[in-house]
C-alpha cells in the first residue's frame, strides 16, 4: 500500500502537467483549430491567352506523286534495234518515233503479201466478167470472192508488223527511262522506254470512312514536299471513291497537284493536307491545353491566383490548336502546363506566361 506522502506527491505532479497543458493549448491564436494551420502550397503552372484568327479544319495524310499518264512501251515485234531518236529526259509528241528495228524481213513480207493479193484481184476481174456472160457459175465467184477478203486481210496484217519496227510514243510526255541499245535483239513484248506525263501531278490518299461526308471534289489542298525543304504546292481534290474498303474502312481520295514551274517529279513523297472547312476570327486555343476523357473537354483557367475548371464546346480542328465555341470570361488565362494535376480551387502560381498574337478580347 502506497504511503500517504507519495500519494500527496503523485496528485501534485498530475495536477502540474494538466495546467501546462492547458496553457499550451491556449498559448497560440484562439481563434484558429489545427486543421487551420495547413497551408495549401501553390502549383505552379504556364498560362496563354486565348486568340482570334482564321481557323481551318485540315486532314493530314501522306502519298507519293504520281503522273497523270505513265506507261512502258513495248516492242509490238522482234528484231534488232538499229536506231534509236531519244534519250532520257527528252519531251516527245504522241506518235513520235522513239527507236527503229530492223524492219527487212517484215518489208519483204509485206511485199509479197501486196503482190499475192495484186495477182488474185486481175484473176477477180477476169472471172468477174466470164461471170457477167453467164460462163462461171456463181459459186465459183463466191469462192473468189472469200480468197480475195483472206489477201486483204494478210496484207493489212502485213504492213501492221511493219509499222510496228517504228517503236513510236503513246502519248506526249517526257521519256523516263530507256532500256534498249543499238544492235540489241529484241523479242516481243520486250520493254524498251518508259514515257510520262507529269502535268498534272496526282497523289492517292486513303481517308477513314467518318471523313466522307466532309470531301467533295473541288475542295482546297496543300502538299508540301520533303524533297524540296517542305516547300508546298496548292492541290486540289479532284476525285473521291464511291465506295469504302470494307477492309480497311477507308476510301481513296485522289488530288492534282499544281506544279506551274516543273519542280515537282513523279515519286517524290508529300504530305497532305486537306482542308475541309473555313472560320474567320474564331476563338482558339492550343490543344495541350484539353483535359479529355469524360463527355465535354475540361480546361482550366487562373482567376485571382486560384485555378477553375471549365468545361468547353469544341470546333474546328488545326493541327495544334482547337477552336473555342464556349464562351470565355474576358482577358481569360488557360492553363497549358501543369493541369492535369489540378482540382477546382486550387492555388497556383504562373512561372511563366504566353500570349498570343491577338488575344480574344471577350465572351463571345
Amino acid at each position: 500500500m502506497m504511503k500517504p506522502l507519495a500519494l500527496a506527491a503523485l496528485a501534485a505532479i498530475t495536477l502540474l502537467a494538466s495546467a501546462c497543458s492547458k496553457s499550451d493549448a491556449t498559448s497560440g491564436d484562439p481563434g484558429k483549430t489545427p486543421d487551420d494551420k495547413i497551408v495549401q502550397t501553390a502549383v505552379p503552372v504556364e498560362i496563354v491567352s486565348p486568340v482570334r484568327s482564321d481557323m481551318q479544319s485540315v486532314y493530314t495524310g501522306t502519298a507519293t506523286l504520281e503522273a497523270e499518264a505513265d506507261a512502258e512501251v513495248v516492242a509490238r515485234v522482234g528484231g534488232e534495234v538499229q536506231r534509236i531518236y531519244v534519250e532520257e529526259g527528252t519531251r516527245v509528241r504522241a506518235g513520235q518515233v522513239l527507236a527503229s528495228l530492223d524492219s527487212r524481213q517484215l518489208r519483204l513480207q509485206a511485199l509479197q503479201a501486196r503482190a499475192q493479193l495484186a495477182k488474185v484481184e486481175r484473176d477477180y476481174q477476169r472471172q468477174k466478167e466470164l461471170s457477167q456472160k453467164g460462163l462461171i457459175a456463181a459459186s465459183a465467184m463466191e469462192g473468189l470472192s472469200f480468197d480475195l477478203d483472206n489477201l486483204r486481210a494478210n496484207r493489212d496484217l502485213a504492213n501492221l508488223q511493219l509499222a510496228y519496227t517504228d517503236i513510236r510514243a503513246p502519248f506526249a510526255g517526257v521519256v523516263a527511262s530507256r532500256r534498249i541499245k543499238v544492235g540489241q535483239n529484241l523479242q516481243p513484248g520486250a520493254v524498251t522506254f518508259r514515257v510520262t506525263d507529269p502535268t498534272p501531278l496526282r497523289a492517292a490518299v486513303f481517308v477513314p470512312e467518318r471523313e466522307l461526308r466532309h470531301l467533295k471534289v473541288g475542295q482546297p489542298a496543300i502538299a508540301s514536299i520533303d524533297a524540296l525543304a517542305g516547300r508546298s504546292f496548292p492541290a486540289q481534290v479532284q476525285l473521291v471513291a464511291p465506295t469504302v474498303d470494307s477492309g480497311t474502312a477507308t476510301f481513296k481520295v485522289t488530288l492534282t497537284v499544281a506544279d506551274p514551274k516543273s519542280e515537282l517529279k513523279p515519286g517524290m513523297f508529300a504530305r497532305l493536307g486537306i482542308v475541309f472547312e473555313r472560320k474567320a476570327n474564331a476563338v482558339s486555343i492550343p490543344r495541350v491545353a484539353l483535359i479529355e476523357g469524360e463527355d465535354l473537354p475540361r480546361i482550366f483557367l487562373v482567376a485571382a491566383n486560384k485555378a477553375k475548371s471549365q468545361r468547353i464546346d469544341l470546333g474546328l480542328s488545326d493541327g495544334a490548336r482547337v477552336e473555342v465555341l464556349t464562351p470565355l470570361p474576358a482577358n481569360s488565362q488557360v492553363v497549358v502546363v501543369g493541369q492535369n494535376g489540378l482540382k477546382d480551387g486550387n492555388p497556383v502560381k504562373v512561372v511563366s506566361l504566353g500570349t498570343g498574337s491577338a488575344p480574344a478580347a471577350a465572351a463571345r
